[in-house]
């Protein structure tokens, strides 16, 4: 399995809020080991990886996280608390 973090920045160049909100819960609880690519959209550039990933997945909200499967679709997840649950808790036993 893949996970991608996608954070967006801002037209000012800074993290939008809830981004960093988020990152400081995976931080505080010691997730960020399970993700394996952080990718940033740039709201700047409109070719960034990040709004690239967020047009070819149609997310228009940050951040969010795509979880590949062995053989699967990839899974999209816009809420944290949820892709927490659902994908990071059995991870976590």
């Amino acid at each position: 399995m893949k996970i991608t973090l996608v954070k967006k920045v801002l037209e000012d160049g800074s993290p939008c809020a809830k981004c960093g909100d988020v990152q400081e819960k995976l931080d505080q609880k010691d997730q960020m080991r399970f993700i394996d690519e952080t990718v940033i959209a740039d709201v700047r550039d409109e070719n960034s990886r990040g709004m690239e990933l967020a047009r070819e997945h149609k997310v228009d909200r940050a951040p969010f996280f795509i979880v590949e499967r062995e053989g699967g679709e990839a899974e999209i997840y816009t809420v944290y608390f949820k892709f927490a649950k659902e994908v990071l808790g059995p991870m976590e036993k």
